[in-house]
């Protein structure tokens, strides 16, 4: 579409010419989708919020001084309206499958609860045998939920060495429980 058949559809579709609004659409509907997707990276995010920028661009289109800058106008729309998904998405969370599984119904068994408490008595004195830097290093993080910069603070060490002590304490606590399980 050239640009004197862009700004006589603009025109046309400002006095409310359906015909006119409607083929619009159809020229701009893959470049407002290919912005909103390359924001969001969802197929039917992207499809929804593109329906919402048209909605969006006729409502204002009255408002369009100049016809020869709708296409850049409908980009700006695009734009904002894919970032304005994306601030307001709620964050995505990844669980384990074994939390699905609670939601299943499955009634517990007694011996379930004895099976959990019991672990939990291990992890407990695995604890208490660990040195202390250890010990206090994993309940900072699992037990009382402390980032790793808190621990940063707290332990007056740098993020890396955190995360080292992290995993050297993990890696101990399952030797532990490990060799608990054996004997």
């Amino acid at each position: 579409m050239d640009e004197e058949q862009m700004i006589s559809l603009v025109q046309r579709a400002q006095v409310g010419e359906r015909e006119a609004l409607g083929e619009l659409v159809t020229q701009f509907e893959p470049t407002v989708y290919a912005i909103v997707f390359r924001r969001l990276r969802n197929h039917a995010e992207a499809v929804e919020v593109t329906q919402d920028v048209f909605i969006q661009a006729m409502r204002k289109l009255d408002q369009l001084r100049e016809p020869e800058r709708f296409a850049g106008w409908l980009r700006r729309i695009a734009v904002r309206m894919s970032i304005n998904r994306a601030v307001r998405r709620p964050n995505e969370t990844a669980c384990a499958p074994e939390t699905f599984g609670a939601l299943t119904g499955e009634p517990e068994t007694p011996l379930d609860g004895l099976m959990k408490t019991e672990r939990a008595s291990e992890v407990r004195n695995s604890l208490d045998r660990m040195r202390d830097l250890d010990r206090q290093t994993l309940l900072a993080f699992y037990f009382e939920g402390q980032s790793l910069k808190q621990m940063s603070d707290q332990f007056d060490s740098p993020i890396g060495t955190i995360k080292r002590r992290l995993h050297t304490a993990r890696n101990r606590l399952k030797e532990m429980l490990t060799e608990m399980q054996s004997a």
